[in-house]
Order: structure tokens, then C-alpha cells, then sequence
């Protein structure tokens, strides 16, 4: 079936995060942005995806609107790989990795929940999966600028309402040591978004070995020195990084340089989910494990419990701790008791409730915001 409409949308969520919301690119950031995708084919079908934006959420949607959307609208929806190398060929020049690619993966993503619908059949299944239970999560906190009270504080709670494993966004040797023994049967994971430059990354990593870190998250600045992120494997904790990478060949460079234990691609900025699947490939031919990267709130969320039903062999889904005072893709992005659920419907298995998305989408940028973001 022919596509015959692209649009998207920015659905805003407000949140609270168990501390003081933080500035982000000199923006308050109060509320979980959603930049949603809807493609519809001549018949009526609509699919829904999620493309990558956060604070250039203005850029993403310019990308979308203006130049992948037309790319593909009028083409087959189920000629999905053709269309993948048509898009990513046609926008290379515009930059591998960034606004077009993940405005790219929103549509991909839609067109699999399409393509699910139209054969009745959930993602997971077309990806060769079998019937799959609640998956395991993982409380992603969010930074609280070494507030060890706070740290202290999420992380007692995150483990009360049933994580056992639970990842801080600090920076420091104290906030680990008081995760574990907020909670001292959990697995404590540390992501520093790239945070040192090699030689202090080796400091850090040297003061943080007797500790018993799950992993240590993309501590190399810049993401792409995968020798200098590889320097790090010496202390014997393991190494987690992809979410800034750029595509397979990306994740190949860092698996040959052994710089990783655990690769962690993102749907929403990869490429979607045929993407994703290349990567688990090319992770089992290197003996590296695959966690999904997915911090998200819709589609782009829902995709990742499909894919890691399907194809990881210890799924283990990120959830962002916080409180969102709606979504509209309740109850599926929410865990309970440290499990997430899986849709078991055609696609994604739900699509969004039309009275969340009226109440909570907001008007479009106007051109002054988005050429800030830009």
C-alpha cells in the first residue's frame, strides 16, 4: 500500500523526578517531549513511530517535515529496507548521524507497526520471537548533580517499588558507594555521558574497580575514540556505549577495537528497527552482549520491548525514573514490580489514546525556536 501522509507532532508530558528538574541546553526541562509519527497508506491504516529529538526536538521535526517525510511519501510502506537505503543514501550528505537519521528512525518504526497490522501480527513476532512474558527493567535515575541525599533517597525507592537493577547518572566514586547501600542487593550501574577525556576516564575507572559496578557507561569524551574507550578495559569493569553511535559500522569499529562489553543502539536514533536488528547480528559474531539504549516515553519505547522480546537473550529495558502526569501509550510504559509488559497486539500492539495527545500536544516551533535549536 502507498503512503499517502506523513505528520508529526510533539507531544509534552509533565514530570517530576524525585529532585529539582535541571536546565538542559539553558532550557528548563519540565516535560517529556514525544516527537510522534503517524504514516498512513491509501486504505486508512495508520502506524505510529517516535523520532529522536529531546532539546533539538525543533530540528528533528524540521528534518522530518521538510525533507525525509517527502522522500518517502507516495512509495510502498512495505518496501521497508528499500526505503531505508533510499532515505539514509539520499540525506548522507546532511550528516550520518543526527536530526535526518532519527527523523528516519520515527518513520521506519511506523512503518513496522504497519507492516505488523496489515500481516496481524505483533513486531516481536515478525522478528522471530516467541510469546514473551514481562521483561526485566532497570531504573534509569536521572542526574541529581551529586546530591548523595537524593541519590540516596531515588535509589531506596526505585529498589522498593522493585528494581534490582538501578543506573545513576553521577559522576563520582561517593554517589556509587551510596547507591549501594541505599540498596545493597541491587546491581548498581553508573553513566556518565561522556563525561572525561581518556587519561581521566583511566583515574576514574582505576578508583571505581573495587566497587562492583554492573557496567560504566560511556565514560570517554569524545563517544567515537573507541581505542581510548577500549584503554579502559584494564580495570576490569565492564563497558557499556552506543546510544551516539553512528549506525552498524559504528558499532563495528567499537567492537573491533574490544572497547565494549555491552553495545547499547537506540531505535529512535539508529535508523528504526531494521537497524537494530543488524546490530544484534553483528553483536553475536563479536560475543558482545545487546542492551538496548531507549530512555523513551512512546512508540520509540514500545518498539525496544519487541525488538529485546525477539532478540536479546537477557532483555533488560531501560525505564527512566520519574513520574509522568500522563502518556498516551499507558499502561506499556510503565513498569510494575521492576517488570515492563509486552504488547502482544498486531505492531507495536496500542496506539496512542486521541484524548491524551488532544490535551498534551503542543503547537509546532515557530521559526525563531527552531533555528535556536538548530
Amino acid at each position: 500500500m502507498r503512503i499517502t501522509s506523513i505528520e508529526s507532532s510533539i507531544v509534552a508530558l509533565p514530570f517530576t523526578m524525585g529532585g529539582p528538574q535541571p536546565l538542559f541546553a539553558g532550557q528548563p526541562w519540565d516535560r517529556l517531549e514525544i516527537l510522534l509519527v503517524r504514516v498512513e497508506t491509501e486504505d486508512g491504516l495508520v502506524g505510529w513511530g517516535e523520532a529522536f529529538g529531546h532539546a533539538a526536538i525543533a530540528s528533528t521535526k524540521a528534518a522530518l517535515d521538510s525533507i525525509v517525510a517527502p522522500l518517502v511519501v507516495g512509495r510502498d510502506a512495505g518496501d521497508i529496507n528499500a526505503l531505508t537505503r533510499l532515505v539514509l543514501h539520499g540525506t548522507h550528505l546532511l550528516g550520518r548521524n543526527g536530526p535526518f537519521v532519527y527523523a528516519w528512525s520515527g518513520i521506519e518504526i511506523a512503518l513496522w507497526d504497519l507492516l505488523g497490522k496489515r500481516s496481524g501480527q505483533p513486531i516481536w513476532r515478525l522478528l522471530g520471537g516467541s510469546t514473551p512474558g514481562p521483561l526485566p527493567a532497570y531504573s534509569s535515575l536521572l542526574s541529581y548533580g551529586g546530591d548523595l541525599d537524593l541519590v540516596t533517597r531515588n535509589t531506596a525507592a526505585a529498589r522498593a517499588q522493585g528494581f534490582r537493577d538501578i543506573k545513576l547518572h553521577e559522576v563520582t566514586r561517593e554517589a556509587v558507594l551510596a547507591a549501594q547501600a541505599a540498596a545493597p542487593d541491587a546491581a548498581i550501574m553508573l553513566d556518565v555521558n561522556c563525561a572525561w577525556t581518556p587519561p581521566i576516564a583511566r583515574e576514574m575507572a582505576e578508583s571505581l574497580a573495587d566497587t562492583g559496578l554492573a557496567w560504566l557507561e560511556e565514560p570517554v569524551w569524545p563517544p567515537e575514540d573507541a581505542e581510548g574507550l577500549a584503554s579502559l578495559r584494564m580495570y576490569g569493569i565492564p563497558l557499556t556505549a552506543g546510544e551516539n553511535t553512528a549506525g552498524l559500522f559504528g558499532f563495528r569499529t567499537l567492537m573491533q577495537a574490544g572497547a565494549i562489553d555491552k553495545a547499547q543502539p537506540s531505535v529512535t536514533k539508529i535508523g528504526g528497527i531494521g537497524e537494530m536488528v543488524q546490530v544484534f547480528a553483528l553483536a553475536r559474531a563479536h560475543g558482545v552482549e545487546v542492551v538496548p539504549h531507549c530512555p523513551y516515553f512512546g512508540p520509540g519505547f514500545i518498539a525496544t520491548l519487541h525488538i529485546a522480546a525477539a532478540l536479546a537473550e537477557r532483555p533488560l529495558i531501560e525505564v527512566l525514573w520519574m513520574e509522568m502526569e500522563a502518556n498516551p501509550f499507558d499502561p506499556w510504559v510503565r513498569a510494575k514490580d521492576g517488570k515492563v509488559a509486552v504488547p502482544t497486539g498486531p505492531g507495536l500492539g496500542c496506539d496512542p489514546d486521541p484524548a491524551v495527545l488532544a490535551r498534551y500536544t503542543r503547537a509546532p516551533p515557530t521559526r525563531t525556536e527552531a533555528r535556536a535549536a538548530a
